[in-house]
């Protein structure tokens, strides 16, 4: 998993380029201005920065050489802007590569590969979770349970691995929603429920007999070993 960092002030676009990363498997944060950018940058450390040069408070290129002041993390700009001299002026001021709107998310997941194996910072091979006898394994999504494939949807595996990756802490539904279903405020509870309790069908328990997937009232839910005790269960 590569952690990437989106600055893009285009609503639309941050949130198509989040998702379409998002289901590649990566970890991103997407803002909307070059200093929220800037402190992403020096806060988190992200692998990957993705850039718009049409910033609403700093001008692209500017911003290239705050975060080359104090960063080597590989910039890949993405602009509508395709004349030679930006382009040039951009990889001068220590971008990495450059991607022209429109662009597709294979085309641009292909550039942050590039960016990284040129770097030699490559993100290592997925490592499955292991969570008692739960193995969940990334690059392949398959879940296996006691030795036994575990078919799930593609939000099931969403929701288990996120909380599989937080193992024992509590994940509330809002973050949830946030990171698998991209709706970090309008969101249905309902709907993480819902999953919830086909995970816990697929996962052979119940709510009011849980093994895996406690739920904390009034929070959230937390993904544990049922070998380990348990003290503080709530159902």
């Amino acid at each position: 998993m590569t952690s990437i960092l989106v600055v893009e002030d285009d609503d639309a676009i941050r949130a198509a380029v989040q998702r379409g990363l998002r289901e590649r498997g990566h970890a991103v944060i997407a803002v909307g201005t070059g200093l929220a950018g800037l402190e992403q940058v020096l806060q988190e450390q992200p692998q990957v920065v993705l850039l718009d040069l049409g910033l609403p408070d700093v001008d692209g290129l500017t911003l290239i050489t705050m975060i080359r002041a104090a960063s080597a993390v590989p910039i890949i700009v993405i602009t509508a802007r395709d004349d030679d001299p930006t382009m040039v002026k951009a990889l001068d001021s220590g971008a990495d590569d450059y991607v022209v709107k429109p662009f597709g998310t294979d085309q641009v997941a292909a550039r942050i590969r590039a960016v990284l194996r040129r770097g030699g910072h490559e993100a290592a091979a997925a490592v499955a979770l292991r969570v008692g006898d739960l193995v969940i394994d990334e690059s392949t999504r398959t879940v296996v349970l006691a030795g036994k494939p575990v078919e799930l949807s593609r939000k099931e595996f969403d929701v288990l691995f996120l909380l599989a990756s937080r193992a024992g802490q509590v994940v509330t539904k809002r973050e949830l929603l946030a990171e698998v279903w991209q709706q970090a405020y309008g969101g249905s509870d309902r709907t993480v429920d819902v999953h919830l309790s086909w995970l816990r069908r697929k996962l052979g328990e119940t709510a009011a007999d849980p093994r895996y997937l406690l739920s904390v009232r009034g929070v959230g839910v937390r993904l544990v070993d049922p070998h380990e005790a348990q003290p503080d269960r709530q159902s």
